[in-house]
């Protein structure tokens, strides 16, 4: 049976991934005719070529790379401490009812707050440099991931838990065998949608206050109407951002895979 399904995904994939090439070239030829047939100057729409050749210009004075380099190292270490903190809080939530209801009210308080009005305190009292970039970050991905991660560990069944209990598996038994296999799919599950939203994190505080990242390449094309390196910025955030959520996903595809397929 596994292996009729095996054929089928395979077969299923042999027959649309096509798809995603033909949509992406669709939306360039869409997006190189309305540059032409509107009549906008390059400052408002550049065209794909315009584009392209301001990709390779940033390419080639090193100013996108590094830029790249920070902004991302600003992801990483936000989506690590954020993720962190979550998982550890979340543990301490999903075991303990009393510790649920001291911080519930502040967690879901926090989130009544944008992040975009917050930050600009944060670069005040943290500086313009990295800290309060990886701070920002975190913050922005510790909520779905600690939601995520109490939801997998009390997702586990009762009855799992009372057999472990009766062939007297210690606590540490119990978390490596039982609760973090039983939780894992539903905490990846909050790690992609964390591991996006650290890119936003990162540019809103660069929007703030910054004097490199992709955010403050962002500030710098708008500031000189270079909207083509705009483009080249927002294109290469995207990049960044699709690549983490495909890493997380190959995650899955590892530590999941003694799943049972539907």
């Amino acid at each position: 049976m596994r292996q009729f399904e095996s054929y089928t995904n395979r077969g299923l994939w042999k027959q649309t991934h096509w798809i995603p090439p033909v949509v992406f070239l669709l939306a360039l030829i869409a997006w190189d005719l309305l540059a032409r047939l509107a009549g906008l100057p390059p400052f408002i729409l550049p065209s794909p070529l315009l584009v392209a050749e301001r990709f390779i210009q940033a390419i080639s004075d090193g100013s996108l790379l590094r830029h790249t380099g920070v902004t991302l190292f600003e992801v990483l270490m936000g989506l690590l401490v954020g993720a962190g903190s979550a998982i550890l809080m979340g543990y301490a939530i999903a075991k303990s009812r009393i510790f649920e209801r001291l911080v519930s009210p502040f967690l879901v308080a926090s989130q009544a707050v944008p992040i975009v009005a917050i930050a600009p305190l944060l670069v005040i009292w943290f500086g313009q440099g990295i800290y309060s970039k990886v701070i920002i970050c975190a913050l922005i991905v510790f909520f779905p991931v600690l939601v995520n991660t109490v939801v997998g560990l009390r997702a586990v069944p009762r009855s799992l838990n009372e057999l472990m209990r009766s062939l007297h598996a210690t606590r540490w038994q119990m978390l490596r065998h039982l609760e973090i296999p039983a939780a894992l799919p539903v905490f990846l599950g909050g790690l992609r949608i964390g591991a996006t939203l650290s890119v936003i994190g990162a540019v809103v505080g660069e929007f703030v206050g910054a004097d490199k990242g992709l955010g403050f390449l962002i500030n710098v094309g708008r500031g000189q109407y270079d909207t083509a390196l705009v483009f080249v910025a927002v294109i290469t955030l995207v990049a960044l951002a699709l690549a983490l959520y495909g890493t997380v996903i190959l995650l899955e595809t590892r530590f999941l895979a003694w799943q049972e397929k539907p």
